[in-house]
């Protein structure tokens, strides 16, 4: 069996040390490199290999991957962080040595879901039945349209981060001001216990696998806590529908809430997502399949999937020095 030179970025965080796990659950043979800014990140004990990382806003951030991959002899490129991905992404041209050794989704696909206001007009203009949102606004106008509570929402937030619930007027000129301008408003639909995180591998022309839908609840990092893996063929085909106007290649996650019996798109993550831990566990492993179709070329076929519930939990990792005496 040929090794492969896997590298991985962003190992200290979920998604990063998620597509560790999965790699490591695809009976290859693998050297795993990882990077990260921090030194101290725990991904750096799942690798076979680690490299303190540049920041993706770095200006030579560029030259460190060309050089890692190129020293290392990296075969294929994970990226654990959307900072990465956006960086990469722009830079396309100037990567033609290496483009093909990343994972990497469409330039179409990362930029229109990089905005959320974009979104949001994207999918109207397209037909969609879209979340209401306002890109401003007096709090009274925007009470008068959107309800109370309502969402304050960064354009560019991304894993639940930069939004928050506005109750009142207070609430709404605090955070508006300490968010900036690229805010908008969005209705607050729907419930926790009714939000759906969705994995799809899409490999051209819009053809794709069947989704691999998790329901779930969110923790305070806004990454997946519990889940119940779901057949749900009236949002498969909504997420059918999606693809065919987004046009992502590889893995991609779009994410809903029920809202009156319709299932409302949250948001694109045009990567992998948070939960691939768990969709590697019940048969669905994002990181065999982007082997399969980014480096061998391969055909793609629909996994065999397995249905129950997963919880994560903290866990401790612990590395002993020496010994003291109490």
């Amino acid at each position: 069996m040929v090794r492969l030179n896997i590298l991985v970025t962003g190992v200290g965080a979920i998604i990063g040390y998620g597509i560790i796990n999965a790699l490591r659950k695809t009976n290859r043979k693998l050297r795993i490199v990882g990077t990260d800014i921090y030194e101290d990140a725990v991904g750096r004990y799942f690798c076979d290999t680690f490299i303190p990382a540049k920041r993706a806003d770095s200006i030579d951030y560029l030259d460190f991957l060309c050089d890692i991959i190129t020293s290392h002899q990296i075969d294929l490129v994970f990226f654990g962080t959307e900072q990465e991905i956006y960086k990469v992404s722009d830079a396309r041209r100037l990567l033609t040595d290496i483009v093909d050794r990343l994972v990497l989704n469409s330039k179409w696909a990362i930029g229109i879901s990089k905005d959320k206001f974009k979104t949001y007009l994207f999918l109207r203009k397209h037909g969609f039945e879209a979340i209401r949102t306002r890109l401003d606004g007096s709090y009274s106008s925007l009470v008068s349209e959107l309800g109370t509570p309502f969402l304050l929402k960064l354009r560019d937030s991304y894993a639940s981060k930069g939004i928050v619930q506005i109750d009142c007027e207070d609430d709404y000129d605090y955070w508006k001001k300490k968010m900036g301008d690229s805010t908008m408003a969005q209705e607050l639909i729907g419930d926790d216990e009714n939000e759906y995180t969705c994995g799809v591998f899409v490999f051209g022309s819009a053809k794709c696998l069947p989704p691999f839908i998790l329901r779930r609840t969110m923790n305070r990092d806004g990454a997946t806590q519990k889940a119940v893996v779901e057949n749900i063929p009236e949002l498969a085909s909504e997420i059918g529908r999606l693809v065919k106007i987004f046009k992502p290649i590889g893995p991609t996650n779009f994410q809903f809430r029920l809202h009156q019996g319709k299932y409302l798109l949250l948001e694109v993550n045009p990567r992998i997502s948070s939960s691939t831990s768990i969709r590697t566990a019940f048969g669905y492993n994002e990181a065999e399949l982007s082997i399969q179709y980014f480096l061998e070329h391969r055909d793609i076929r629909p996994p065999a999937i397995q249905y129950g519930s997963a919880i994560r939990y903290y866990a401790d990792w612990i590395n002993y020095e020496h010994s003291v005496d109490f």
